[in-house]
């Protein structure tokens, strides 16, 4: 019989299945990719949205704040006339109060 053939190297292995290993592992890459992408973009939206909502209460919040001080402003200058008015009537009511007191000094001087 005739002698068994030589041995030979390794079976062979078409160049494609190598780089199928390799094509795997950047659709991997590019799936991880999308998702983060995805991710970010979700959060993104989320943060923006947030953010309007952060603005819209500050711009309540100060017009709330202006209306305040203008009431405050307007009770103020209320609060000034009268205290004006008050301490005019002062004025007038202790002269009036020293000429009672000298015309009953005057009474009892007599």
């Amino acid at each position: 019989a005739p002698p068994p053939p030589p041995e030979t190297a390794a079976a062979y292995v078409k160049k494609s299945e190598e780089s199928g290993g390799v094509i795997a592992m950047m659709d991997l890459l590019v799936k991880d990719l999308d998702k983060e992408m995805t991710v970010a973009e979700t959060e993104e939206k989320e943060a923006q949205k947030d953010y309007e909502a952060m603005m819209a209460e500050c711009a309540e919040k100060r017009a709330l704040d202006s209306k305040s001080l203008t009431d405050k402003e307007a009770a103020k200058a209320e609060l000034q006339s009268s205290l004006e008015t008050s301490q005019g009537e002062k004025k007038s009511t202790t002269k009036e109060l020293m000429a009672t007191q000298q015309y009953l000094a005057s009474l009892h001087a007599e």
